[in-house]
């Protein structure tokens, strides 16, 4: 079932601004919240379809890709039902400060009632990982979907992430009270004036480690190689990115992963020269072939393709062959082959051939005569490239 546009889904225009995007996605998570739709399956989906489209829409270079390719651009790893593999906790603690008092500062106590502590701790997130992938033509053609192995931080096995020996050893922040933040007061002439600032002691975790996990030495995260398989969606094309959510580097104690941006890098290809979604072929024939006409074969991605040459064919003729180009991410159908006829011309000529040649050079039929209709090179190839 094709994914719904996210735009549609926070019934918001295209140009919306960010304060717009913003105000839609809160209105609908607040229609949608689980605590005012207690066990409604219905409601949750469309407040984690709402959370999906904001965290993408939010996001100037996801918003950008999404815009140009669609949800193809986004690599196809944002799932509606599951806001791309995050919890709702995961949601609240990344968004939960867009809704305010809403819900009495309570947000989020249908899971548990331990949000509202939650969410004054510092949510960590891991670090983007950037990868290039080279891709063929023939891959692009069809899209491909590659096996990359990937040398990264990933959750610790040995404490589960907390960073903790045997995954318990810790206990709540005595400065911060685990809240992950201390309040200070200071008296100025102006009057007392209140900062808010991450606690010293537990960096905004809210708790203290009692006794460190000995694989990850206290960090939750260790490094480890992952293989990951990534589907790359056809019509792909030289310097796009594509980005999987949640695939990066895992966040120190149990924070939100980070994500995978992969930079797609075009292999040279042998026969043909891409531009946009068509392609460029140089098919060379013989000076009698150009005169009297014939069939030849061309490549083209799928196997040969006939064409015909028309007796009388000048050099720089330019055949179009629809839809044998290439496909384009974010609309239907394929580009053309443009197939540049070139006259070859020998270099070396026996002596009966010379003599040939110049009995030929002294008929009217071998001097040049272009129509005055006929267009130039440069004319021709401003229409193909325009």
């Amino acid at each position: 079932m094709a994914k719904k546009d996210y735009y549609e889904i926070l019934g918001v225009s295209r140009d919306a601004s960010p304060q717009e995007i913003k105000k839609a996605y809160r209105q609908k998570a607040l229609k949608y919240h689980p605590d005012k739709n207690p066990n409604d399956n219905e409601a949750e989906r469309k407040f984690k379809e709402a959370a999906e489209a904001y965290e993408v829409l939010s996001n100037p270079d996801k918003k950008s890709r999404y815009d140009q390719f669609g949800h193809s651009g986004l690599g196809g790893q944002q799932d509606a039902g599951g806001f791309g593999g995050m919890s709702m906790e995961d949601i609240f603690s990344q968004f939960g400060d867009i809704f305010g008092s809403a819900f009495g500062g309570d947000f989020g106590s249908s899971f548990g009632g331990g949000f509202r502590q939650q969410r004054t701790r510092r949510t960590t997130k891991g670090s983007n990982i950037r990868i290039k992938v080279s891709l063929t033509l023939e891959e692009i053609l069809k899209g491909v979907e590659k096996k990359l192995r990937i040398n990264k931080y990933v959750t610790c096995n040995t404490c589960k992430g907390t960073g903790a020996k045997g995954g318990g050893s810790y206990h709540s922040c005595n400065t911060c009270r685990g809240m992950g933040r201390v309040t200070r007061v200071t008296n100025t002439f102006m009057g007392q004036m209140q900062t808010t600032s991450t606690c010293p002691d537990c960096g905004g975790e809210g708790q203290i480690i009692k006794e460190k996990c000995t694989s990850c030495y206290g960090n939750g995260i260790v490094k480890s190689d992952e293989i990951l398989p990534v589907k790359i969606p056809a019509g792909v094309g030289e310097g796009m990115q594509i980005s999987v959510n949640g695939k990066g580097n895992a966040a120190a104690r149990g924070g939100v992963p980070g994500d995978l941006i992969i930079l797609i890098e075009e292999v040279k290809h042998d026969k043909f020269f891409r531009d946009g979604s068509n392609l460029l072929y140089d098919h060379y024939v013989s000076f009698p072939d150009a005169i009297l006409g014939c069939t030849t074969e061309v490549p083209t991605l799928e196997g040969k393709a006939v064409i015909k040459i028309e007796p009388g064919t000048q050099s720089g003729k330019v055949l179009r062959l629809k839809g044998k180009g290439l496909p384009s991410v974010n609309s239907p159908g394929r580009g053309d082959l443009l197939v540049n006829i070139n006259i070859w011309t020998p270099q070396n000529l026996s002596a009966e051939e010379r003599q040939l040649m110049q009995k030929l050079a002294l008929s009217e039929n071998f001097k040049p005569k272009p129509k005055k209709s006929s267009r130039s090179f440069f004319e021709k190839m401003k229409d193909y490239f325009n």
